[in-house]
């Protein structure tokens, strides 16, 4: 959850009402944003 809170800004009360599945697809899209795959 600190990647989210890092790339999102978001904080845990932001956070608490989503499922693990939905954290786990934020988390991939925070990676992405944070270490873009090189072309």
């Amino acid at each position: 959850m600190a990647d989210l809170a890092l790339v999102f800004h978001w904080t845990p009360r932001d956070m608490d009402p989503m499922s693990l599945d939905e954290l786990m697809g934020w988390h991939e899209r925070a990676r992405q944003r944070h270490q873009p795959e090189e072309a």
